[in-house]
């Protein structure tokens, strides 16, 4: 089957043309161009070199652009599997100096801690309608609440989530999220919840969203933090709350680091979460010694991850798990499904055309959480 000639292609065979001429191709088409399963990225500018840079794993990174001979356009093309979506920005090179910044001829852009990101999306990728606001979904409300915690030594903020129509009367499973600020705040996760609630597809529930101080020391197979969730936050939550009594009615979530953390506490505490929902979990291992390739932040990880896998446990009884196929850690959640599974613990797990990135994880919070949490139609909580 012959690929279809590219618009990009279209516009070569004019030149050198007239600056309207290209005034009028960027005009229709902005950037990136995706015809089929192919993306052209263009940039308009004076440059030395411009690139494209992206983490996306089995691309060259940084991706040469390349100008298109007498004019100020640069461009160049790549694979775009359908239902892709990658994160991106351009770089260029004016002598000795270099810049980086989100594609000026592109307006849509995805946010995270880090920043922000021009994003490119496939053909067959849509922005999940459940992500956004439906007027027609009653919201929950989110409530302000601190913690002394002895086990973190501090107080604690958190968040909680209670679904619309709450009546305390009534029983709800309660999930637990890591980094639950970001996923508020990145992932619209109160809206994915008001929504899916909304629709039947997931079970009211009460949610704890609570923030790390340092992620990277917490969040490891950290001793004082799995304390905190397990001995001070479930208990409080618990008498606050009517709460289904039960660990089938608790879930731990995290994604990354997170999702070490949601593990890490798991096995710490056996039996008091029936399920985990982990998102490109940072499950590094190694097979032998301890050259890892992530850093000193990984070693407790790999650590951890190692240990689990000479000698795996059933901590929980269900792992819901997702990954994007454009991220490094696509090798070890493909390697830790079987482990889990071994161990007898019942896995969902899917991929998605994505990398590491919040809306990613955003986009696989349904398929999660009704999957471990299904609606009213579907499961009555005793």
């Amino acid at each position: 089957m012959t690929r279809q000639r590219l618009a990009v292609n279209r516009l070569r065979e004019r030149l050198p043309a007239e600056s309207a001429v290209v005034d009028r191709f960027v005009a229709r088409h902005g950037s990136p161009i995706v015809e089929g399963e192919r993306a052209t990225f263009l940039f308009r500018g004076d440059a030395d070199e411009v690139r494209v840079r992206h983490r996306v794993v089995g691309l060259p990174d940084p991706l040469p652009m390349r100008r298109l001979e007498g004019t100020d356009l640069w461009a160049v093309t790549t694979d775009l599997p359908e239902g892709s979506r990658v994160e991106y920005q351009l770089e260029t090179r004016r002598g000795e100096h270099y810049e980086q910044f989100n594609d000026p001829l592109n307006p849509r852009v995805a946010h995270s801690p880090m920043g922000s990101s021009s994003v490119c999306a496939a053909v067959g990728y849509h922005v999940p309608d459940w992500t956004r606001h439906d007027p027609e979904a009653r919201p929950g409300e989110l409530v302000e609440d601190v913690i002394r915690s002895k086990a973190l030594r501090r107080d604690q903020p958190v968040q909680l989530y209670l679904p619309a129509r709450y009546n305390p009367a009534q029983r709800y499973p309660l999930l637990v999220v890591h980094d639950g600020s970001d996923y508020l705040g990145y992932a619209s996760m109160k809206t994915v919840l008001d929504n899916l609630i909304h629709r039947l597809d997931v079970a009211p529930l009460i949610a704890a969203f609570v923030p790390p101080r340092d992620r990277l020391k917490e969040y490891p197979n950290h001793a004082p933090h799995a304390r905190f969730v397990a001995r001070e936050l479930v208990p409080r939550l618990t008498e606050r709350f009517p709460l289904v009594d039960g660990p089938e009615g608790r879930c731990l979530m995290g994604s990354s680091f997170g999702g070490i953390a949601a593990l890490s506490t798991a096995v710490r505490y056996p039996g008091l979460f029936g399920s985990l929902l982990l998102e490109s979990a940072s499950l590094v291992f190694t097979d032998i010694g301890m050259e890892h390739g992530g850093g000193p932040y990984f070693d407790p990880v790999v650590k951890f991850v190692n240990r689990y896998r000479a000698k795996p446990s059933r901590p929980v009884e269900r792992i819901f798990m997702s990954c994007g196929t454009y991220e490094p850690l696509i090798t070890p959640n493909r390697s830790m499904v079987p482990v889990f599974r071994h161990a007898g613990i019942t896995v969902n797990y899917t991929e998605a055309r994505d990398g590491h990135n919040w809306e990613n994880w955003r986009d696989q919070l349904r398929d999660g959480l009704s999957w471990i949490f299904p609606g009213p139609q579907k499961f009555v909580y005793e």
